[in-house]
């Protein structure tokens, strides 16, 4: 496992805040959706995993970047990217979904964190 130095976790973010926004807003993109929320559980770590519990809120002024940051310190590109399950919640007009992602990282393990999450939208009810 390689070490991430703080040049690479700064340039890392300066990334991601770039994408993020350039995503737009989810209004934009989505302008039936009035909220969504995502609950999640992420465990980490294979020695005592740990587990911690975490909310997203998204609004119609939100950004429409649904990529969420992996834990583990070390973890290099990683995070679970919602963005696909969203897209597809939306298209058939779902409620809620539940599942399980794996982080995409790619300095550790495959295995090395995974979420259990649970998505609700809610609608405009005019749109």
């Amino acid at each position: 496992m390689k070490k991430i130095t703080n040049t690479e976790k700064n340039i890392a973010k300066m990334e991601k805040r770039k994408l993020k926004l350039e995503s737009g807003v989810i209004s934009e993109h989505y302008p039936e959706i009035a909220s969504i929320f995502i609950k999640i559980k992420n465990s980490y770590g294979k020695k005592n995993p740990i587990t911690i519990a975490r909310d997203f809120r998204f609004l119609p002024d939100s950004h429409a970047y649904f990529n969420l940051e992996c834990l583990n310190k070390n973890c290099a590109d990683g995070g679970f990217d919602m963005t696909k399950v969203i897209v597809s919640m939306v298209k058939n007009r779902k409620l809620s979904k539940e599942g399980e992602l794996l982080c995409h990282g790619t300095n550790l393990p495959p295995d090395h964190s995974h979420i259990f999450y649970k998505i609700t939208i809610h609608y405009n009810k005019n749109k």
